[in-house]
């Protein structure tokens, strides 16, 4: 078993040590993200807390997250329709190329 990786990151000014089994360098792009966040709450709003802007930042996150929750499902309902549409597309296409039971088809040249 793999032992926890300790990663420095910094955020919104103040240096955290991490520690996971995520790869260091997965751990900086989210902090940096985070860090990136933080900074956009706090120039668009006139929060004095950090916490306040964490919060923000957090609720902002979390919203972009369910939004695209939301999405990935109605994909995944809008490919499995027009999966089921073509299944039936193809069921009929093959059931029009089968002979006929009254006689089959008609031979070229017949």
């Amino acid at each position: 078993m793999q032992e926890p990786e300790s990663v420095t990151v910094n955020i919104f000014g103040t240096e955290y040590t991490l520690r996971g089994a995520a790869d260091a360098d997965y751990v900086q792009e989210v902090a940096a993200f985070v860090d990136r966040r933080m900074n956009e709450v706090a120039k668009g709003a006139s929060v004095a807390s950090t916490a306040r802007v964490a919060i923000l930042a957090a609720v902002n996150i979390a919203d972009e997250l369910f939004r695209e929750q939301r999405k990935r499902i109605e994909d995944q309902a809008t490919l499995e329709d027009r999966s089921e549409q073509l299944t039936r597309m193809l069921v009929r296409g093959m059931a029009g190329d089968r002979p006929s039971e009254t006689g089959g088809d008609a031979l070229p040249g017949a």
